[in-house]
């Protein structure tokens, strides 16, 4: 079954059900079975192996798999972040005091997607980070948690994806660099590449734009349209009928004894603490050589986000616990409550990552991704439309297996070694399109590792994330398309952001127009 057109199955019941139930962990589960069976060849026994191994190695792979533990053991620290952040008064204090500042809906999106651009570390760390700084300000505004979940997302992996200086920069140009060795042809380096390709990944620059105009303006179509709807006229954020990944049931007492500090603090030595032990991890893994590309490179990023975490975490029970002398509602008893309510809060989120990581196992034993490589590099298509293609292929793999990392991982090495042969002057324009393809899948799939993240971080159900950023997203992807075969039929950069520029302005003035129209119709009545 593997590397066969049945290994695109499991991804696809998984999608299905989770869009047809809105049941993301049944789903999951669903693939997951599914998956298991095909790779076994249906031998129960077999079956029962693989089921089992898909969630062991999570934990245990050859070796303690520290990445995912420390992830998930980050998630559940922010959990206790957030109650004690919540108990201490810190979000209602420094809602009011950024209402005194932020005097607007608008002031208040704009502020969140700035933030996001602001903090392009990791996505990872942005999705949470963000989601915790700004939810208090998006809440008093009433902006839909989908739409404070789609700020996040939207601007965490496209600012990642071309920043040199982040994770993800690491690891791509450590790939570019294997796609670019002993290339005569090739005059730059694989930094140089990378800084290249930025002003290529069109889905990046029309996402982005896109994000800004819609905070800016109010943009909504679709289900986004009845969250704002409900939001401002019925103040609902969020369906409280539906699971809330990172939501906190337990009901703490009311005081006014908060401070800002009380939710500043524990948020900037998270940010701290990670950025120090990702530098700090980054130069001993590089043999302890200053340099800040190769520090970055190396880095250790899920141990570093569990050094700021612990490093917040433990900040935030110290300042409730200082409370104690003035708040009468503070005791020690609040404590093992408020940290038992935070790591019961993201029980949900760290299940549906445990189940999506185990499903992105299976599915890279099924060989997935390489299959649908090779529909591709088997089609004899022509060169030109190759970029497009590229872009198309690594959108359909990541929405399928739910990794951006897993399909540019399998892509770009194959895109690199098709354009060194066929057309080395798309070489780079190939490259990019495989890094934005692989965002865009990212952002549409219920079944990524991010968006899931974003959901937990904007305090929203997960498929009304899902089903509100799509549209938003594949009008990103449409245009980027034709900025795609723009540069595959002209070799232009220049032509084809030229294209992706008006198509922008073009839709931007439409649905200013639109906009317009609906406001006079609403005073007129």
């Amino acid at each position: 079954m593997e590397n066969t057109i049945f290994s695109i199955l499991p991804p696809i019941i998984a999608i299905a059900m989770v869009l047809l139930t809105r049941r993301v962990l049944l789903s999951l589960g669903a693939g997951i079975i599914s998956a298991a069976l095909l790779v076994a060849s249906f031998a129960p026994v077999e079956s029962l192996q693989q089921l089992f191994t898909s969630f062991a190695v999570i934990f245990w792979d050859e070796g303690f798999n520290a990445y995912n533990v420390f992830i998930l053991l980050f998630l559940l620290l922010l959990g206790i972040i957030t109650a004690f952040v919540s108990l201490s008064g810190g979000s209602r204090a420094f809602a009011d005091w950024a209402s005194g500042r932020v005097k607007s809906r608008r002031g208040a999106k704009v502020l969140t997607v700035v933030l996001g651009v602001v903090i392009f570390i990791d996505d990872y760390f942005n999705a949470l980070a963000v989601g915790q700084v700004a939810r208090p300000i998006t809440d008093r505004y009433k902006i839909s948690r989908a739409k404070l979940a789609y700020f996040i997302d939207s601007t965490a992996a496209p600012v990642c994806v071309v920043s040199p200086v982040s994770s993800w920069g690491a690891a791509i140009i450590g790939i570019i660099a294997t796609i670019l060795a002993g290339q005569t042809f090739v005059e730059y380096s694989a930094l140089e590449a990378f800084l290249w390709m930025a002003p290529m990944n069109f889905y990046v620059i029309a996402a982005l734009a896109i994000v800004f105009f819609v905070a800016i303006r109010d943009v909504d179509f679709g289900e986004m349209k009845k969250h704002e709807t409900l939001a401002i006229t019925e103040g609902r954020l969020f369906d409280p009928e539906k699971p809330i990944p990172g939501e906190m049931k337990e009901e703490f007492p009311s005081h006014s004894h908060g401070r800002v500090i009380d939710l500043l603090l524990p948020i900037l030595l998270l940010v701290l603490g990670t950025v120090l032990a990702m530098i700090w991890t980054g130069y001993q893994n590089a043999e302890q050589v200053f340099d800040i590309w190769l520090i970055f490179e190396n880095t250790d990023v899920p141990a570093s986000l569990l050094a700021g975490g612990l490093l917040g975490a433990i900040a935030s029970i110290i300042l409730y616990m200082l409370q104690m002398k003035t708040n009468k509602t503070a005791n020690a008893g609040w404590i093992g409550k408020g940290i038992w309510a935070g790591l019961k809060s993201m029980i949900g989120a760290v299940l549906i990552l445990i189940f999506a990581w185990a499903l992105t196992y299976l599915i890279d034993a099924l060989g997935t991704g390489g299959y649908l490589a090779e529909v591709v590099t088997e089609g004899n298509v022509p060169i030109t439309i190759l970029p497009v293609l590229l872009f198309i292929l690594a959108g359909v793999m990541a929405f399928s297996t739910g990794t951006s990392w897993g399909s540019f991982g399998i892509l770009l090495p194959i895109a690199g070694t098709i354009m060194i042969e066929a057309a080395p002057e798309l070489l780079l324009p190939a490259l990019s399109a495989v890094l934005a393809g692989a965002v865009f899948g990212d952002h549409c799939s219920p079944i990524s590792d991010t968006t899931i993240l974003s959901s937990t971080g904007a305090g929203s159900n997960h498929m009304d994330h899902v089903l509100t950023q799509i549209p938003y997203a594949l009008t990103a992807a449409a245009i980027a398309s034709i900025g795609y075969l723009v540069i595959g039929l002209t070799g232009s950069l220049i032509w084809s952001l030229l294209a992706v520029i008006i198509i922008l302005t073009i839709l931007f003035v439409v649905w200013s127009q639109r906009t317009t129209i609906l406001e006079k119709a609403k005073n007129a009545q």
